[in-house]
């Protein structure tokens, strides 16, 4: 009978602690690559629909003013992960950095409390991933067709399909195996939609019948901004016409193309059919100057666009998932991009600057019964806040040596006032000639200082110019709220220890 009692009090005990443990919520967190706010029907583009983003804006909040550390993506996911900026987590660009795995993360800390964690697909970082209980990932950057993966025993597989529906299937296959009795954690790492922008087969022509009115800045002439004149990632000059926008002279360079060539035939006879009708009808045309500028951009649209859509589809179907499987009411769910991108604007493509367009990143976040279905919130909040924000909702204490802060205060209303000016800094000195950067945006004004590649200071009023097209820097009137940003950027400098850009404002430590 003792023996029996005891059996019972254990057998209690071990059910009280699974229950007390799935009280914790369950997250997920979805990173995609280069994903543009300005392409996501939540935030306004009224000639696409992103029902899967959507559901989660309208189930929980859109954060409207969600911005970057550092607009570029290894640097990004290490922010995500350790909660530091890129001078203290090592990661400052895609160049010369590799993620040194044996610091902290919000993943090591959930592991340590009884979580289990998981990233599968994109990660970027270099070096294996450290701290989870599983992972699977894309080598580097990855390929949108038939793409190889790294396993957790160093073995690289490939995996036939396309990547966006692979990289769920693989989510789904963990969540299916996964211990039923504790919480988890699972980053969902999407390649999509970064460069060069490849759609999956069902969804090539999805937008084709779409003319997309070109950007009030497509025509920037970049009159007032040293550093924006000498970049080199312009829609006109360099857009690539066949391995950006597929339209290759011959089926000999296409052959060439490790996009295309990876490609089984089924894959590649879709992919042949479809742009080989538009290459001969650009053919036919005979463009040049700004006609041919123009359908770069209207094919760059529609290719970027087209790469969405499965993107948000396998976000619906890791909805779907929970709603499924009853885990919809236990589990935060956070989508972001790893920065904003251009979708023309300033003519532009791709990302790096402390312009709104790519300092700014598309936010949305789901935590049934704690936050409010359809709230928009308008504090400022940054990739940096990701760890302290899902260890702040797991019970987990917050490691010292964060810089983030947990924004679930301002969302439930407990705290009311949260960041009044963020801090900004871009390394890399290399692709698409973009200088290094750091600055200082408030609620009304933007201040940047340009180094190495260029020497220069710009201010923008965004109050009276949202497009940053007049940098009113060393102009007559602005003397006193210039002293006062430079002054609000050197504290913040002083505050994330950056120790670059301490020595260049003459910042005392």
């Amino acid at each position: 009978m003792r023996l029996q009692n005891w059996m019972g009090v254990l057998f209690a005990l071990t059910i009280s602690a699974t229950a007390v443990a799935q009280k914790r919520p369950n997250v997920i967190i979805i990173v995609s690559d280069d994903h543009a706010y300005q392409a996501i029907s939540a935030y306004g583009n009224k000639l696409i629909k992103t029902p899967g983003i959507d559901r989660i804006a309208n189930e929980g909040t859109r954060f409207d003013r969600a911005y970057v550390t550092n607009s570029i993506c290894g640097p990004s996911r290490a922010v995500i992960l350790t909660g530091k900026y890129s001078n203290k987590n090592g990661f400052t660009d895609n160049e010369h950095s590799r993620f040194d795995g044996s610091q902290n993360s919000f993943i090591k800390e959930l592991t340590k409390s009884g979580y289990q964690t998981a990233w599968i697909g994109k990660w970027h970082l270099e070096t294996k991933p450290q701290g989870f209980t599983f992972w699977e990932i894309l080598p580097g950057q990855g390929q949108y067709y038939n793409p190889d993966f790294i396993r957790m025993d160093s073995s690289k597989t490939r995996i036939s399909g396309y990547a966006t529906n692979i990289i769920e299937d693989l989510a789904e296959d963990w969540l299916n195996q996964r211990d039923t009795s504790k919480p988890f954690c699972l980053v969902i790492g999407h390649k999509a939609t970064h460069r060069v922008w490849l759609p999956d087969t069902c969804d090539m022509g999805m937008y084709d019948r779409i003319k997309f009115p070109l950007p009030a800045t497509f025509y920037d002439d970049y009159n007032t901004r040293k550093a924006a004149a000498i970049q080199d990632m312009s829609i006109a000059k360099t857009m690539i016409m066949g391995y950006d926008l597929k339209m290759f002279d011959s089926d000999q360079a296409a052959d060439k193309d490790g996009n295309i060539n990876r490609m089984n035939p089924a894959q590649r006879a879709c992919f042949d059919n479809y742009y080989k009708a538009i290459h001969a009808d650009l053919d036919a045309q005979h463009l040049s100057g700004n006609a041919l500028t123009e359908w770069k951009y209207q094919r760059y649209m529609r290719d970027y666009l087209s790469t969405a859509a499965s993107l948000d589809r396998n976000i619906g179907r890791t909805l779907d998932y929970l709603d499924k499987h009853q885990l919809t009411q236990n589990t935060i769910v956070i989508y972001l991009s790893d920065q904003g991108f251009y979708m023309g604007e300033h003519g532009w493509f791709d990302k790096r600057w402390m312009y709104e367009e790519s300092f700014r990143t598309p936010m949305v976040m789901r935590f049934p019964g704690v936050l409010k279905p359809g709230n928009v919130s308008q504090d400022f909040v940054m990739n940096l806040d990701i760890a302290p924000t899902v260890l702040d909702a797991a019970g987990v204490k917050i490691p010292a040596d964060m810089q983030g802060e947990s924004f679930l205060p301002l969302l439930k209303g407990t705290e009311k006032k949260g960041r009044d000016a963020m801090y900004y800094h871009y390394y890399e000195n290399g692709e698409h000639s973009v200088s290094p950067q750091f600055g200082i945006r408030t609620k009304r004004y933007k201040l940047i200082r340009y180094y190495k590649r260029v020497e220069a200071w710009e201010l923008f009023d965004l109050e009276h110019d949202k497009s940053e097209l007049n940098n009113i820097y060393g102009k007559k009137g602005y003397e006193a709220i210039t002293a006062q940003l430079k002054k609000q950027l050197s504290s913040l400098i002083k505050k994330y220890e950056d120790e670059e850009a301490a020595a260049l404002m003459k910042v005392e430590p």
